[in-house]
């Protein structure tokens, strides 16, 4: 099976320069306004659903509650069920929209697809980039740093204590005591999960030498629900390290990783630089912006743990009022003014003007079928 990966090209004006568009380009072209609306058209009212990935909860949060003050007829609601759990619900139609760190098996597009009504219905916009970080909570060890084979025996447990000669190669100077490590994993089917095994394949293959999945692998460590369940099931303990996205590590240790000759930390520029290093795909379908993640890249200032949430749509839906619903909701996501209230929430970096211009076809061609 192919492997898709979905991400944003995102760029922070002054500090993401991806070659696509200057930052704060004028568009013309669009007359949306905060509710997602054109100027002069009723006001919406009703309700839509969403489920989906946790990693993006944050932003997920602040979309809803700008999109709602704009338009106080309208209820938007976000189960952050997980990836797995937000294709599932979208396939079946239970859902308008759904969110996801992972791309869709083959299989699952087909049926992606099929609820959409076909290949050219089904939308898939990335909409939120934000760097997978390495978290652990241990007395006394501040500025860790770990080399991609270190993280991988780490993670597989094939490294059980804190002063393990590999880890302490990766940090001179730095006193380790002989605690024991404890992995804190996703229980849940997650894209979190399937991202950073990804990356661990690609840079660790001959350690990391697992089927990648949305679960995880390794038996034996400490499971939690949801990405928040991580960051907690962490911070409970000494001794523990686990992965989620890096705009909910709060005061958890993080790790800088090695790429190349340099340890580089979990910043959203840092995970905006891969995107530069990365082809894309092109057999997603009409409204499908999918790249090939860089995961093996040695670029100066690059951080390949990265994880792509995207927004999964469609063109057709059986009332016009839900399309309504579903067109304004997505159109605010994408806004500047949507992609700056999900950066101070969660810390991802706002979509570029170009890449907000190459999105808003998929989204005006939502109707009722």
């Amino acid at each position: 099976m192919k492997s898709q990966r979905f991400f944003t090209m995102a760029a922070v004006c002054g500090s993401l320069a991806l070659g696509l568009a200057a930052c704060g380009e004028d568009d013309d072209s669009s007359t949306t306004t905060a509710s997602g609306t054109d100027s002069g058209q009723p006001s919406l009212s009703g309700s839509i659903a969403g489920a989906g990935a946790s990693s993006q909860a944050a932003a997920k949060e602040a979309w809803i509650a700008g999109f709602q003050t704009a338009n106080s007829g309208v209820t938007v609601s976000y189960d952050p069920v997980g990836s797995g759990g937000g294709r599932e619900q979208f396939i079946a139609g239970g859902t308008a929209f759904g969110g996801t760190d992972a791309a869709f098996s083959d299989d699952e597009l087909t049926k992606a697809q099929e609820r959409c009504g076909g290949p050219d219905n089904l939308i898939q916009l990335p909409i939120y980039i934000s760097p997978i970080a390495i978290v652990y909570n241990l007395d006394g060890v501040e500025g860790l740093q770990l080399s991609p084979e270190t993280l991988a025996k780490v993670l597989k447990q094939d490294i059980k204590t804190w002063n393990d000669p590999a880890i302490a190669a990766d940090n001179p100077g730095v006193e380790l005591p002989d605690t024991a490590i404890t992995v804190v994993n996703r229980s849940d089917e997650s894209g979190t999960t399937e991202n950073l095994q990804e990356y661990l394949s690609a840079v660790a293959g001959d350690t990391w030498d697992f089927e990648v999945s949305g679960d995880w692998p390794v038996k034996g460590g400490e499971a939690a629900q949801g990405t928040s369940g991580v960051v907690e099931a962490v911070g409970a303990g000494n001794g523990t390290i686990g992965y989620a996205d890096a705009s909910q590590a709060g005061d958890l240790g993080v790790a800088t990783i090695k790429v190349g000759d340099e340890f580089v930390g979990p910043t959203p520029e840092a995970a905006a630089a891969v995107v530069e290093a990365s082809e894309q795909n092109e057999d997603a379908g009409k409204f499908g912006f999918t790249y090939e993640l860089a995961r093996d890249t040695e670029a100066s200032g690059a951080y390949p743990i990265v994880l792509v949430s995207y927004e999964m749509a469609c063109t057709a839906y059986d009332s016009p009022e839900e399309a309504a619903l579903v067109k304004a909701f997505l159109a605010y996501e994408i806004s500047p003014e949507g992609q700056q209230a999900g950066a101070e929430a969660a810390g991802s970096a706002p979509l570029s003007d170009a890449l907000r211009q190459q999105f808003q076809p998929a989204i005006d061609a939502i109707g009722a079928s």
